[in-house]
């Protein structure tokens, strides 16, 4: 699986980086970071609920 963030709608709310902060980062400006774009099987319970919590709708998984 892979993390995907479309920036044009993200608005650094950090949603993501509160549900799973191993993954996502909100910098100083708000901007958000990915730490890792390929998490392991075994983090996708983690990730798949940071994305869904995204409010604008700004993540997605690719299988």
């Amino acid at each position: 699986m892979r993390i995907v963030v479309d920036r044009d709608k993200c608005e650094g709310l950090g949603m993501c980086e509160a549900m799973a902060h191993e993954f996502f980062e909100l910098d100083d400006d708000d901007t958000m970071t990915v730490l890792d774009e390929t998490p392991d099987e075994a983090h996708r319970s983690a990730v798949h609920a940071a994305v869904e919590a995204c409010p604008v709708l700004a993540l997605s998984l690719v299988e």
